[in-house]
């Protein structure tokens, strides 16, 4: 089974594995229903998925008449302002058959004008905390991707206090030295204030190249069990990170069989063995490659 920890000041014991259901994004529900039980296998508590994640919050819903006291259950709204963010979780709520949802997270919150927009007077967050004011959620975080989103999430700590962030977190991009700077400062304020901190890509290989197949993630990731352990206990070794599941579903089990081991650090030359081997690349590159 996998390890679980305080998820922030929530109160809730949630497995350091979250299951990213950008998975079920484009799955019929049978299909859907074989990767959620594979959750209930691996004793994984809490999922996340976000209202553009094409039909993963209708796939989750049939399982909530079930399975809701079982699951930490987060989404996300992409709108920035009031009317939209409240008009996105209303239809969430809806869509996953639930009263309430435990975090709405404000999604991918980096662009300078957005982020202003959203924290403003009219904004998404006005919302978002009616809405936990009328008890239809819990919890508000926020989400970002690109080599700024760290620096970003302590800004909007300070202009608000967040129950949780998620940002990008791997052997690449911590190679960044401005990135590892300001994910290092985020950490610290999460740990002085109970602020949850989830991470993203721990599996990452790279921005896909020129090449044929079908691509379930829109980047490349890894595919050797043994390189997919070191990304996931590269990040499971801290204590305290949360590591959200890949969009690529058939990477699923693998990650949790890594989870499920005794997660140990892996040494530098190993991670940077597997930066040769498989020529990875960060996914987010400042001047270069900062956006999806």
């Amino acid at each position: 089974m996998i390890e679980t920890s305080p998820f922030g000041k929530t109160g809730h014991q949630s497995t350091r594995i979250i299951f990213g259901a950008a998975a079920l994004g484009g799955m019929k529900q049978d299909k859907a229903d074989g990767v959620l039980e594979l959750l209930l296998e691996f004793g994984i508590n809490h999922i996340d998925t976000a209202a553009s994640y094409g039909e993963s919050e209708l796939r989750i819903g049939p399982w909530m008449r079930e399975h809701r006291q079982r699951f930490f259950l987060a989404t996300k709204t992409g709108d920035r302002t009031r009317q939209g963010a409240r008009d996105s979780l209303h239809r969430s709520l809806e869509r996953l058959r639930v009263d309430q949802i435990d975090l709405i997270q404000m999604h991918n919150l980096v662009a300078e004008n957005e982020w202003t927009t959203a924290l403003g007077a009219g904004g998404a967050l006005e919302a978002l905390v009616e809405a936990r004011n009328q008890g239809l959620v819990r919890f508000i975080g926020v989400t970002g991707h690109g080599s700024q989103v760290a620096a970003m999430h302590r800004r909007s700590l300070e202009r608000f206090a967040f129950d949780s962030v998620l940002f990008p977190y791997n052997f690449t991009m911590l190679n960044i030295d401005q990135y590892a700077a300001d994910a290092e400062a985020l950490l610290k304020v999460c740990r002085e204030r109970g602020v949850a901190t989830q991470t993203i890509k721990s599996v990452a290989r790279r921005r896909w190249q020129n090449g044929d197949g079908r691509k379930f993630s829109w980047y490349e990731p890894l595919r050797d069990r043994d390189a997919i352990r070191r990304g996931v206990h590269f990040v499971l070794s801290r204590p305290g990170l949360f590591l959200n599941t890949s969009s690529d579903a058939t990477l699923l089990r693998d990650i949790l069989d890594a989870a499920s081991m005794k997660a140990t650090a892996p040494a530098r030359a190993e991670m940077e063995a597997d930066v040769d081997r498989y020529a990875m690349e960060p996914l987010f590159i400042p001047g270069v490659s900062d956006t999806i």
